[in-house]
């Protein structure tokens, strides 16, 4: 069956009843508009969205793939601010000839992400398209603790990572050369990436001073956070402070003749979270050292380098530059 061959009515009944409800839902889907319980006073908000064929492929990508994938890089940027998911708000735009099931499997993936966090997806909006999109709006609560901007870093403060780097970037090369079948937790860390969600808050309480997702590459991410703060981010060499992703990506860099760290330094979607910390500070599990924040130097400017020196490796993914 295809969505064209279904009324709005009869698609949202298939759809809604698979949307989590959260735990702090007050009136979730059906009326105009969601009611969320906000104890903190404060409201966190971030949106971003997926577009077919720029952001996934469907001959690679189920509904549900694309639905956690959708949550995740969202529940990632609400962590990155120091707080805790509390709702989604979920458009889709779909062609007439998407079968319902996957349609369908988009609302399963959102709920895989989100049940578990008790995160409730609240609400949305159907429409008609020539391709697929999925626009996300979260929320989050920040629990009374101070949001942790890109703007804190310090010069002395350590910089530190968690999650995984490059797996995501590796994964999508080995699907791009008709490789997938060789790696299948690489692809599926493309397909349906993973970020430690409870870092973030738990950065916030060990006193991070700067915060941010890394969804464009760790070069970048750092980067924004470098300029922001107006310091320089200096990067460990990736083989001291990426050791163990380097070996794991060794072999899918040796089929496809790439540098495994040109995926830890520049590939996107892995959804880690980078922070830094008063150097004295008490890191929480899972973060790790991997560098540190220097002042900028007389005649240079804010940004990243690696052990000192400009990075010779592309540092990441731009939506309009490539």
């Amino acid at each position: 069956m295809l969505v064209r061959d279904l009324s709005e009515e009869a698609l949202l009944r298939r759809i809604v009843p698979v949307l989590p409800r959260g735990r702090l839902t007050l009136i979730a889907a059906g009326d105009d508009a969601a009611v969320v319980n906000a104890p903190d006073g404060r409201v966190v908000v971030t949106t971003d969205v997926l577009v077919e064929n720029q952001h996934f492929r469907r001959d690679w990508s189920s509904g549900m793939d694309v639905g956690r994938r959708a949550a995740v890089q969202n529940l990632a940027d609400i962590a990155a601010m120091g707080a805790r998911p509390t709702a989604l708000v979920v458009a889709l735009v779909m062609p007439g000839d998407l079968p319902v099931d996957w349609a369908v499997g988009v609302a399963e993936g959102l709920a895989a992400a989100c049940g578990p966090l008790g995160v409730g997806v609240v609400g949305g909006d159907l429409s008609g398209g020539p391709l697929v999109v999925v626009s996300v709006t979260a929320h989050g609560d920040l629990e009374g603790a101070a949001p942790v901007r890109r703007s804190g870093a310090r010069a002395g403060d350590v910089v530190a990572h968690a999650g995984v780097r490059g797996w995501s970037a590796a994964g999508l090369d080995l699907l791009l050369a008709g490789r997938g079948h060789l790696d299948d937790e690489l692809v599926a860390a493309y397909l349906r990436p993973t970020s430690p969600l409870d870092a973030g808050p738990a950065a916030a309480r060990a006193g991070a001073t700067a915060m941010i997702d890394v969804s464009d590459g760790l070069l970048r991410d750092a980067g924004r956070v470098g300029r922001a703060s107006g310091v320089v981010i200096d990067l460990d060499r990736a083989e001291d402070a990426f050791g163990d992703d380097l070996d794991r990506l060794a072999d899918a860099a040796g089929v496809l003749g790439k540098l495994a760290r040109s995926w830890v330094l520049g590939g996107g979607e892995d959804h880690g979270l980078l922070a830094t910390f008063p150097p004295d500070a008490v890191l929480p599990e899972p973060f790790r050292v991997v560098g540190h924040v220097r002042p900028v130097p007389h005649g240079g400017r804010p940004g990243v380098l690696v052990a000192g020196a400009v990075p010779d490796v592309a540092p990441g993914w731009d939506h309009f530059g490539g």
